[in-house]
């Protein structure tokens, strides 16, 4: 009988294999990052903290993983940083992070936990995500670390990363320069009897050739358009069809490149051919918005009082009630299917006040539903760096009616 007896089969392993790979950070960036989260730590006497989260672990140790059903960590104490993955990654995770790493293996089911178990030791108190542990997760953090006091960690790391460093916002402003590069193609790509599906595809392997030209080390994945015609404009993420264009369409581009985690976006209402007096109506007030918008976003002003203002706008046109979200989020660690810097949000209920060096989006969006004059969905999408005295605009592809009736 060959292979491993139960007595030899590992539940954890070191798998230093190759060297460390060339991240989007310098190892300062991370370390500044990391005593930042140590002082939280000091302060609120701490002693570790679990991330489990896509986002806090990528922006912690540069290591973004890819789950496919299996749990991810990263453990952190006063001394060290660790980040637990599957074995089925092998020596990717290490050397993709400026952190330790200790794999576990499958031989025995919670194995991972096993693995947290060594790094957190005998301490009693931990901060962990409350955001992103479900409650089935929770049960197996405490069967097997002692039922330790439970703090959250979601909202002070979340502090931490909307305030970005000068080396996040120059990776963000070539990002952003790489998303009016896809909108470009986008747009040249655009013709009647086309479909959907072929105008996306056009504008996302622009977009990744251009990180692969800018960003040799990074790794390459994650990038999408979304391009959306017709009533599939109504909403902002609905996915793209094999629906073929017609004259008259109102288009929806959507153009999201991804680096190393750290996503952009540009998106711009576009009409094929011509657009009608009603639709014009409607896309000329949604463009109000959004330079009303953008010329709002300054140090000191909250997302409450932004929203307002632009709440404002659309009341006195009667359009208010075809409003279908906030006015604009955070940049940053962020994609479609992780990461949101929640309390960075331009909405009602969201005080943040804004600071240098936040990152955040100004897109206003008007729905009008089938059968109305203007039907469809209208959004414009700028990404601004707050500085100390207002903002930089860091979206050059142009908006509004006199540009992008195709």
């Amino acid at each position: 009988m060959s292979g491993y007896s139960n007595l030899s089969r590992p539940q954890t392993l070191q798998l230093h294999n190759g060297t460390k790979t060339t991240l989007p950070f310098t190892t300062d960036e991370y370390h500044n990052r990391l005593n930042q989260l140590r002082q939280w730590m000091n302060e609120q006497d701490v002693p570790v903290v679990l991330f489990t989260s896509m986002h806090n672990i990528a922006y912690y140790t540069g290591f973004l993983y890819c789950a496919f059903g299996r749990p991810y960590g990263c453990v952190i104490t006063a001394e060290h940083c660790t980040t637990v993955s599957a074995n089925i990654d092998y020596g990717q995770p290490w050397r993709n992070s400026i952190a330790d790493n200790v794999v576990y293996t499958d031989w025995q089911r919670d194995n991972f936990w096993r693995a947290i178990g060594d790094l957190v030791g005998n301490e009693r108190k931990i901060a962990i995500e409350l955001d992103h542990i479900t409650l089935a997760t929770e049960k197996l953090l405490k069967a097997h670390l002692g039922n330790p006091q439970i703090i959250d960690v979601a909202a002070a790391a979340m502090q931490h990363r909307m305030i970005k460093s000068p080396a996040e916002i120059e990776l963000i402003k070539k990002s952003a320069a790489i998303a009016d590069l896809g909108g470009r193609a986008i747009t040249d790509a655009v013709k009647p009897g086309i479909r959907e599906i072929d105008v996306a595809m056009a504008g996302r392997d622009a977009m990744e050739h251009a990180i692969a030209e800018q960003f040799p080390h990074s790794e390459i994945r994650d990038s999408w358009v979304w391009f959306q015609s017709g009533i599939n404009t109504d909403g902002a993420h609905n996915p793209v069809t094999c629906r073929k264009l017609i004259h008259g369409d109102i288009l929806s581009m959507n153009a999201f490149p991804m680096i190393s985690g750290y996503y952009t976006a540009l998106e711009r209402t576009l009409f094929l051919g011509e657009a009608d007096e009603a639709s014009l109506k409607i896309w000329q007030a949604n463009v109000a918005a959004h330079e009303l918008g953008i010329s709002l976003i300054k140090p000191g002003i909250s997302c409450a009082e932004i929203c307002a203002q632009i709440n404002s706008h659309f009341e006195s046109l009667d359009l208010l009630q075809y409003r279908t979200f906030g006015y604009g989020h955070s940049f940053g660690v962020l994609s479609h299917y992780y990461g949101r810097e929640a309390g960075l949000e331009i909405r009602e209920d969201i005080d943040t006040v804004l600071q240098p060096g936040m990152v955040i989006s100004i897109e206003p969006m008007l729905t009008l539903p089938e059968g109305k004059p203007g039907a469809g969905g209208y959004r414009e999408h700028d990404i601004l760096v707050v500085t100390e005295d207002g903002a930089d605009n860091i979206t050059g592809y142009p908006f509004g009616p006199e540009h992008n009736i195709l």
